[in-house]
């Protein structure tokens, strides 16, 4: 079943707030963990070459701990040439972000704001509903 045009604008708007609101929740669920390494892609890749040469030399000479360790440092090549660059720690609060009062009149984080209000627009949506 389709969303109504007021449950789509809805929808949109709680995703942005979202996004705004919590920067962790947005890297976590990001596919973005970083930019590509392209320092460690070249030295993964060369990495990855020697090993299967040492694979190849390890098969030729019959001697599988040769070979193993080859194929231990194609794995590690592999591990390397993918690896991403870490980004800087993600910022706690939204720009120019100050804690709101939740329910119990105490002062509690941007997240339990987004929440109440979330609530509350949930609870209008059903008092609109009724009538």
């Amino acid at each position: 079943m389709p969303l109504s045009e007021q449950e789509q604008r809805l929808l949109d708007e709680m995703e942005r707030s979202l996004y705004h609101n919590d920067a962790d929740f947005v890297s976590a669920v990001s596919g973005a963990r970083g930019r590509l390494n392209y320092g460690a892609l070249v030295l993964g890749i060369l990495v990855g070459i020697l090993g299967l040469g040492v694979v190849i030399v390890g098969v030729v000479l019959h001697q599988p701990l040769i070979g193993l360790a080859g194929f231990v440092a194609m794995f590690g090549g592999v591990l390397l040439a993918l690896r991403r660059t870490s980004r800087g720690p993600a910022p706690k609060a939204p720009l120019g972000g100050t804690p709101t009062t939740g329910r119990g009149g105490a002062t509690a984080s941007s997240k339990s704001g987004f929440m109440d209000r979330l609530n509350d627009r949930w609870e209008r949506r059903d008092d609109d509903r009724g009538e």
